[in-house]
């Protein structure tokens, strides 16, 4: 291995620190609070979604100030931003009035056919069938769906702590491997689909049942484990707005569709949210004000971490590639955890001559750790940022999601190790 240029070193100690930084986000709000002066700086630091960005940026100083204009910039064209401009298009769509009552409703609908008190159904349902529908709508539609009805129902009152994590934590680890029956919706699948020409079929007979099975036994675990906590959910929330007329609903449902069709075309799909946009203005009264902070804040995260992660190959390519294929599931699971799972598969998908067991292994541990942290998936952060303002001082905190996170997770180990 060649030896790291002095701005991979640069960029791999910005990394770490960038990490640190998401463990520590409670300090900066202390200090929001204890100097009132600059709070709004120290607020700033204190967004989850803000610390990868924020680094980037840093990074890109030290570029520019080492290597100059022409190869920083240079550098910046490189890098691929279709996931995180087609992050913020899906979340806005999804995250619309028309789109959720529909969601709500086909959720409520099936709920009515489960042997279940509804309360414990519709609980159920949104942790599984919502992440297992990701698979067809995309990861980061089916988080922001999912999210957003925990807010409006679960969220809607008062709930223990260890309720609300646990969880955000079932909801991150199903969402990652929900994703997994199809290879166009999960993006640690997207990264290595084409070059392995991996297609639904494949997808489903090595990933999509074993996923399944874990995602159903995940939610129903949660279900029964907070039952007593669940009743309220079955009240139908107050209808403060007039329902959405049909040819609105379908409206947004085929953007949303399309979108997702061309998930990696940019050029096509900022077209299509665009006009989106056109048709949530000409109908504003049958909109709620769109999600357009939240979605950028995580776009912002996820270039961030486009941008950080483009220069951490040197170290983390070996660390992957001197594993057998039962080790690589477990060294992808752990790694996920400290980067983004779709950075691991792209640079698996980056070596030739790999085992078909050692792809299935990088992939299977890439999605398994992806509910574990904020940075392990791209869908992590939008979820975050819906449901953070009901966690206290309206802030999750890295480590409570982490022990949350660990009982679905192992459950997925075993779905896809035993299975």
């Amino acid at each position: 291995m060649n030896a790291p240029t002095l701005i991979q070193i640069i960029g791999a100690t910005l990394f770490g620190v960038a990490i640190l930084h998401t463990f520590s986000t409670k300090f900066f709000e202390r200090l929001a609070d204890a100097r009132p002066r600059h709070a709004g700086i120290w607020h700033l630091l204190g967004e989850v979604e803000v610390v990868f960005g924020f680094w980037a940026m840093v990074l890109m100083l030290f570029m520019f100030a080492i290597l100059g204009k022409q190869e920083a910039t240079a550098y910046l064209d490189s890098r691929n931003f279709t996931e995180p401009m087609f992050v913020f298009a899906i979340m806005v769509i999804a995250g619309t009035r028309p789109v959720l009552q529909f969601a709500g409703a086909s959720v409520r609908f099936i709920s009515r056919y489960m042997p279940l008190p509804q309360g414990m159904a519709l609980y159920f349902l949104t942790l599984a069938f919502v992440p297992l529908l990701g698979s067809f709508i995309t990861e980061p539609a089916a988080m922001t769906l999912a999210a957003l009805m925990l807010r409006d129902t679960l969220f809607s009152r008062e709930v223990s702590t260890r309720l609300k994590y646990v969880t955000l934590g079932v909801l991150f680890v199903n969402i990652s491997i929900g994703g997994t029956l199809t290879p166009f919706a999960a993006p640690p699948v997207l990264m290595v689909a084409a070059k392995w020409n991996w297609d639904i079929w494949f997808m489903i007979a090595n990933f999509g049942w074993k996923a399944a099975i874990a995602v159903l036994v995940n939610a129903g675990s949660a279900m029964l484990l907070f039952r007593r906590e669940l009743g309220h959910m079955a009240a139908k929330p107050e209808a403060t707005t007039a329902s959405v007329p049909f040819t609105i609903i379908m409206a947004h449902l085929i953007c949303l569709a399309t979108v997702v069709v061309f998930a990696h075309h940019p050029a096509v799909f900022l077209g299509i949210f665009l006009f989106f946009l056109g048709i949530a203005t000409a109908y504003q009264r049958h909109q709620d004000q769109l999600i357009l902070r939240e979605a950028l804040l995580v776009a912002f995260f996820l270039s961030g971490l486009v941008v950080l992660g483009g220069l951490q190959q040197w170290w983390l390519e070996p660390v992957l590639m001197g594993m057998d294929a039962n080790a690589v599931f477990f060294g992808a699971t752990a790694l996920t955890a400290i980067t983004d799972n779709a950075a691991l598969t792209y640079l698996g998908s980056l070596v030739e001559g790999l085992t078909i067991d050692f792809k299935t292994a990088l992939v299977a541990g890439a999605v398994t750790g992806g509910g574990l942290t904020l940075i392990a998936n791209a869908p992590n952060p939008a979820g975050a940022a819906i449901l953070k303002e009901k966690f206290s001082n309206g802030a999750i905190q890295p480590l409570g999601l982490l022990i949350a996170a660990l009982p679905p997770t192992l459950v997925a180990v075993l779905a896809f190790r035993l299975l």
